[in-house]
């Protein structure tokens, strides 16, 4: 078997992609949480199937923004603590699938990535493809909805936080991206924007109003899906990976959103009362 078919998956058998010895892709903290947030965390890692070979790619490839949202998964965390929250947070790269692109998205197996050309999502086969969709992807949709199913049976309020962390500066679109953090939402935008104002209320801090990215109605997945579609209010933040990334930047960041959401809720709540 040729070494560019170990890394599309070819290898795997028809019982599956994922081994004994490949983590689960679900990672979940708190699912009993009190608090009306529940955390997600698409990016969280950059796991890659022991079937994948590395996809071909050098560790410094998948340790980069490419690979993983740098960051996140530790101020998720914070956050989870600080707030009593359910956070549930995805395993594996982006680059083996994309936990928020639908499976149709272009980007959803990126065969290139912000300049770099990923060997092993080269010319899948439809059943690879449906590999990494039954086994990773999907489970970690299903897990973040059977925990919204449980909330809305025992009438919790529930109000999503998407955790991501973004790039000071893209290789294959050079410029620079000033923001310290981004506010992000897609068609609804009325509980973030009272955390935008919240956050733009903290001195020297750069808020972005949906920058760099916003909500991608028709390709992402979480929010799109698991918010909009079930109208839950909601908001993403994206923290520059090189403050997320610095020593202690965790527990600031963490004090410093998680002071914007509780201060947020209730101004959303006495707003949209009658909603």
């Amino acid at each position: 078997m040729a070494d560019t078919d170990f890394i599309r998956g070819r290898s795997a058998t028809a019982a599956g992609l994922l081994t004994g010895g490949d983590p689960s892709p679900v990672g979940e903290e708190r699912p009993q949480g009190r608090s009306p947030f529940v955390i997600l965390c698409d990016h969280a890692g950059n796991a890659v199937p022991r079937a994948l070979g590395r996809l071909g790619l050098p560790d410094a490839e998948l340790n980069r923004h490419i690979g993983i949202d740098i960051g996140a998964l530790a101020i998720a965390r914070e956050m989870s603590a600080r707030l009593d929250a359910p956070l549930v947070y995805q395993r594996y790269s982006r680059l083996v699938i994309d936990a928020n692109r639908r499976p149709h998205a272009a980007d959803s197996i990126a065969p290139v990535s912000d300049g770099t050309v990923v060997p092993g999502n080269q010319d899948l086969p439809a059943s690879a493809r449906e590999l990494r969709i039954r086994e990773i992807l999907n489970p970690y949709h299903d897990r973040i909805a059977r925990l919204l199913d449980d909330r809305q049976a025992r009438g919790l309020a529930t109000v999503l936080v998407a955790m991501h962390s973004f790039t000071p500066r893209l290789r294959a679109r050079p410029a620079d991206r000033p923001w310290q953090v981004g506010v992000i939402w897609g068609e609804d935008d009325r509980f973030a924007r009272e955390v935008l104002a919240e956050l733009r209320r903290v001195p020297d801090l750069e808020v972005g109003a949906n920058e760099p990215y916003r909500v991608d109605m028709a390709n992402d997945y979480s929010l799109p899906v698991h918010a909009e579609g079930r109208r839950l209010p909601y908001v993403e933040f994206e923290v520059r990976q090189d403050l997320a990334g610095e020593p202690g930047a965790a527990g600031r960041w963490a004090e410093r959103l998680c002071r914007g959401l509780e201060a947020a809720l209730p101004r959303f709540r006495a707003a949209h009362a009658s909603d």
